[in-house]
């Protein structure tokens, strides 16, 4: 052996070699916590607050994989998700503008614009004819996020050509809804829409075309007192939020405190005001079954 080779230094000469430490790798201690790391874009869920990717929570139609807590889902996005094919679109003629010149902390047409900017959407809802499971349907969804899914004229508009194309082409018309009621900034021209739905609706009934409303989380105001009421049947979405008046305004009032559930999914099924509370995974297969039935399809 060469002179020139010197003996490794030993770094714990009296430490046993099972509890000697591996150099590079550091052993956390109790008060240190690992964090998870995304390559991409994460949800969290407001009830668990676990993060999951979008893609995961998309692929699960934004059903919290950890909790079971049902998150909005965006109109178009719940479109495409219901149908199994998408024929066109409905409505897009119709565009918003400023007909009383409204202005608060700013002018209208700046919060549609900024609304516009926010969803990609050019109003609160999206109507789309399609096919689910071998049946033609028309389906329409609100969007939440422009301006609380407010109803103003165009989406009044686009409501009654969803209803009247449906009966042209003898399709049930089937209602997302979500929505904080009517939209302020038009005044009694957003009031107006509540009967202008409401005698769509009378059509479709009078055409004997089934009319299914589903309450997604949070349904109020002049869309609960119009055309989420109106359906033939009242499916809805587990925990969702569904009243005219708010819960604080209603406290107010009655000067008593409402305790959990009221005005939850669960609480108006109770109390015969819905039909079915549905899990989003059993949804389309609800839909197609009611549809089937109702149209005799079977």
């Amino acid at each position: 052996m060469s002179q020139d080779i010197k003996p490794a230094k030993v770094l714990y000469p009296n430490t046993p070699w099972t509890e000697r430490s591996v150099p590079g790798v550091h052993v956390p201690n109790e008060q240190e916590t690992f964090k998870s790391t995304f390559t991409e874009p994460t949800v969290e869920c407001p009830e668990c607050h676990s993060l999951t990717t979008h893609t995961a929570m998309s692929f699960n139609a934004y059903v919290c994989p950890q909790c079971d807590e049902h998150l909005r889902m965006k109109a178009r996005e719940r479109l495409n998700w219901f149908f199994d094919q998408v024929d066109h679109e409905l409505g897009q003629r119709f565009v918003g503008n400023d007909p009383l010149k409204f202005v608060d902390s700013k002018p209208y047409s700046e919060r549609m614009l900024d609304a516009q900017n926010k969803t990609g959407e050019t109003e609160a809802l999206v109507v789309f004819q399609g096919v689910l499971k071998g049946i033609s349907m028309t389906a329409c969804a609100f969007e939440f996020d422009f301006m609380g899914g407010s109803m103003g004229t165009v989406v009044g508009d686009r409501f009654v050509e969803a209803a009247e194309s449906a009966i042209q082409k003898k399709q049930p018309l089937i209602c997302f809804a979500a929505s904080g009621g009517a939209r302020m900034q038009e005044g009694v021209l957003s009031l107006m829409q509540m009967a202008r739905t409401s005698a769509a609706i009378e059509k479709l009934k009078a055409a004997r075309l089934p009319y299914i409303v589903v309450l997604t989380h949070p349904v109020y105001g002049g869309v609960t007192a119009s055309l989420a009421m109106l359906g033939d049947i009242h499916l809805a979405e587990p925990k969702a939020m569904i009243g005219f008046a708010g819960k604080r305004v209603i406290e107010q009032t009655v000067r008593e405190k409402l305790d959990e559930p009221f005005q939850r999914a669960e609480y108006l099924l109770d109390h015969g005001v819905i039909d079915q509370i549905v899990h989003r995974h059993s949804l389309r297969d609800t839909v197609y079954r009611l549809v089937s039935k109702l149209m005799n399809k079977n």
